[in-house]
């Protein structure tokens, strides 16, 4: 996947998602944004996903899985969403900004797998490359490619990500669908 972003770009778009954090935290809410003062590029629609981390733990990812909006709005929103309303943790506080880590993901358009069952699915997986959504039967979740990094076996990563999805590891619903993607990911130094 190639945007054409500079190392530039991705450095502001990361101290987007920091000043934002930082802002709710200090005044309240987000700061004003002016889609208008960002290159084009980065006001390409398209789908992003922002992960914070604090001393190497998890501590907040939310993202969107459509382009529904300016790519520069969709990462201002996510690191709000990711400190503020991750159902899993705590809101960041002001104490914590300074421990923690931000990293950005920008997706690649769903494509649709041609799969009929799990193992056409565990072939068709290229594990470090492909983020994978699974949804059938009222069940959907998605795992970005990083999430390979710890399940580096397509048998896990599936079993995790159908446990996500609130699926018994031997269901497969008939109606399943599967969609890959790939990430352009940077995250701070």
């Amino acid at each position: 996947m190639d945007l054409n972003l500079t190392e530039l770009d991705k450095k502001n778009l990361l101290r987007l998602a920091r000043h934002t954090i930082a802002n709710v935290c200090v005044e309240g809410e987000p700061p004003e944004l002016d889609v208008t003062q960002f290159p084009a590029k980065l006001q390409a629609h398209l789908a992003s996903f922002v992960t914070l981390q604090k001393f190497g733990e998890l501590r907040g990812c939310i993202g969107s899985l459509t382009p529904r909006k300016p790519l520069i709005e969709d990462i201002a929103y996510n690191a709000f969403a990711s400190a503020f309303r991750d159902q899993r943790f705590f809101p960041v506080t002001e104490n914590e900004l300074a421990d923690l880590s931000i990293e950005i993901s920008i997706l690649t358009p769903m494509t649709l797998m041609t799969i009929e069952t799990e193992e056409d699915l565990l072939k068709q997986l290229r594990p470090g490359i492909d983020g994978l959504l699974i949804e059938g039967d009222d069940h959907k979740a998605t795992f970005l490619p990083q999430v390979w990094e710890q399940l580096s076996e397509p048998d896990q990563f599936l079993l995790h990500l159908k446990h996500k999805a609130g699926l018994q590891s031997h269901e497969w619903p008939e109606n399943m669908k599967c969609f890959s993607y790939q990430c352009l990911k940077f995250k701070e130094d």
